[in-house]
């Protein structure tokens, strides 16, 4: 699972067995370890209508509805969007998708990740 943090938006991409871990057990985290602290990140199915973002000690937890997952594992559903207001009044952009292997080499292990759908475009 990867994260992007921009500004008060918040990105999340799964790769396929991450995905499948999610709609089959409900939950996925990953662990950042700094030495005196672990900086930690999850996405979990919670009975909520949409996604929902928080952070607290230390852990940042998206939660999506068990409904609006579905077979999120076997569609071709990209992500899911939503906008949440946080406790303090400032909205947070989040977004959880499919991540997908990159169109130029980058040197990282991406053979879990979904097949590009624009490597197949023939751009001649």
């Amino acid at each position: 699972m990867k994260i992007r943090i921009r500004g008060n938006s918040v990105r999340f991409r799964l790769t396929k067995n991450e995905v499948d871990r999610l709609c089959h057990e409900g939950s996925i985290f990953e662990e950042t370890n700094f030495g005196t602290d672990s900086f930690r990140y999850a996405v979990k199915i919670a009975e909520i209508e949409d996604l929902s973002i928080d952070f607290e000690n230390g852990q940042i937890q998206l939660l999506i509805s068990k409904e609006m997952l579905g077979d999120w594992n076997v569609n071709n559903r990209v992500g899911f969007a939503h906008s949440v207001s946080s406790k303090t009044g400032n909205t947070i952009d989040v977004l959880l998708e499919k991540d997908f292997t990159c169109l130029d080499e980058r040197g990282e292990d991406e053979s879990d990740n979904y097949p590009n759908p624009k490597a197949n475009i023939n751009h001649g």
